[in-house]
């Protein structure tokens, strides 16, 4: 038994210090993906324009949020069809924070777009968002309800899924999410027919998609139904991204957990030197440059990012964003987005990622790759559902310094403790031997 017990304390000291160092940092690191601006800024968007004689899509996104690839990939593909009015909604108009400190100023509030239209939109997106299951979501789930009463098609991707299954929307109907979540989502949501193993699932008035990029097809499929075969096509072939064309889901191998994902572990916890990338915000940058952006090095949870620019700034298809610092100042590199911006910016490395045609999110993962390690980039291109067949990645193999943080503290913890109860231990024997000998006194 005391061998058990001396095992249980040395195995609590081995835990003690990496978890007392490394949580604070992964609580940190995550909580920062969404984190609302605290300036209070909060510009006009744009003026809308609407044609009546087109269908009205909407990017919903909710008052804490949404995922930046969720919500910018399918914005930009709708838009660039020029077959629909685009817009982005919101319960408020402030600026919401999407993933990785790009804020967005909705273009219509969820009364607005009710003065704009006559009653529901044609096709409504939705994102996953952060407060997924909570009160604060409550805006967002009751208008679609109502979207959805009055007709309107649903797109949800990613976790976005298991925004729309809190409402109640999909009981009955089949659906995908995120490999990493889904399963959670079938005991969350037990009336949802939960498939795996799918980049998006099709069933009817609702359309469902897996992890992230693989909204993109679920978008396509969208305008392959709604606009046709060669719109859908066209799209693909403007983002340079890989469309079959089918209009049939491709299927997937259902992704597991594997051992090499530990590398997520070791930067979100102990990766406590971690790289600030600024992004420059410029006019023009397309939606898609800025979310693989964003999401690539927020997804790695080894790179922190936050936006750049002077004022609030309009993308390619008309989208305000508003930057949280103008200068970078104390950065360790600024990336420009997109094929145009400046070649040189004062005090800062100045990076282009996009001068070279191709998938806007290669090119990011294989910088990923090069400045922090290949490891990291395979794991996030796995959470971004992105193949990389075929995309060479070169660098560090692994992050060895974060993998050996955790273990030198856990040796630490165990030599602490062990020096401890040997101190202890001496001093006990060293008092015992001074204890005075108890004798018998002789009677006089």
């Amino acid at each position: 038994m005391r061998t058990v017990a001396r095992l249980v304390v040395l195995l609590l000291a081995a835990v003690a210090l990496p978890a007392a160092l490394g949580a604070p940092t992964a609580l940190g690191t995550l909580s920062a993906l969404n984190a609302p601006r605290t300036d209070g800024a909060s510009p006009s968007p744009r003026p809308v324009r609407y044609d009546p004689a087109r269908p009205t899509a909407v990017v919903v996104v909710g008052d804490q949020g949404a995922v930046v690839s969720d919500t910018l990939a399918p914005f930009e593909i709708l838009a660039s069809t020029g077959a629909f009015n685009v817009f982005t909604v919101a319960p408020e108009g402030h600026p919401v924070p999407l993933t990785g400190g790009l804020d967005l100023v909705p273009e219509l509030t969820f009364a607005g777009l009710e003065n704009l239209l006559d009653g529901p939109a044609d096709v409504v997106v939705v994102p996953a968002m952060p407060d997924v299951g909570r009160p604060t979501t409550k805006p967002v789930t009751e208008w679609l309800t109502t979207q959805v009463n009055g007709g309107a098609l649903l797109l949800s991707v990613c976790n976005g899924a298991a925004v729309v299954a809190s409402a109640g929307l999909l009981d009955g109907h089949e659906a995908t999410a995120h490999w990493l979540r889904i399963d959670a989502w079938a005991k969350t949501y037990p009336a949802v027919d939960w498939v795996s193993g799918t980049r998006f699932v099709d069933d009817g008035q609702v359309i469902s998609t897996a992890g992230v990029l693989s909204g993109i097809d679920g978008t396509l499929h969208v305008v392959r139904r709604l606009v046709g075969a060669k719109a859908a096509a066209d799209a693909a072939r403007a983002i340079g991204w890989s469309y079959d064309g089918s209009g049939s889901p491709a299927r997937t191998e259902q992704k597991r957990l594997v051992p090499s994902d530990a590398v997520v572990a070791f930067n979100t916890a102990f990766r406590w030197d971690r790289p600030r990338i600024g992004v420059r915000l410029d006019d023009g940058v397309g939606e898609i440059e800025l979310a693989s952006v964003f999401d690539t090095y927020g997804q790695s949870l080894a790179v922190s990012t936050i936006a750049v620019g002077h004022g609030p700034v309009r993308s390619r298809h008309g989208l305000t964003f508003v930057p949280r610092s103008e200068t970078g100042a104390g950065l360790d590199r600024l990336v420009v987005p997109g094929t145009t911006g400046p070649d040189v910016v004062p005090g800062a490395e100045v990076v282009h990622l996009h001068r070279q045609p191709g998938f806007p999110y290669d090119a990011v993962l294989r910088d990923l790759a090069r400045t922090t390690d290949v490891a990291t980039a395979r794991w996030t291109a796995r959470v971004l559902e992105h193949p990389v067949d075929g995309l060479t990645l070169d660098g560090p193999a692994w992050p060895w310094a974060e993998t050996i943080r955790p273990l030198a503290l856990a040796a630490l913890g165990v030599l602490v403790t062990l020096g401890v109860r040997a101190l202890w231990r001496r001093r006990r024997s060293v008092g015992a031997e001074a204890a005075p000998t108890t004798g018998i006194r002789s009677a006089r």
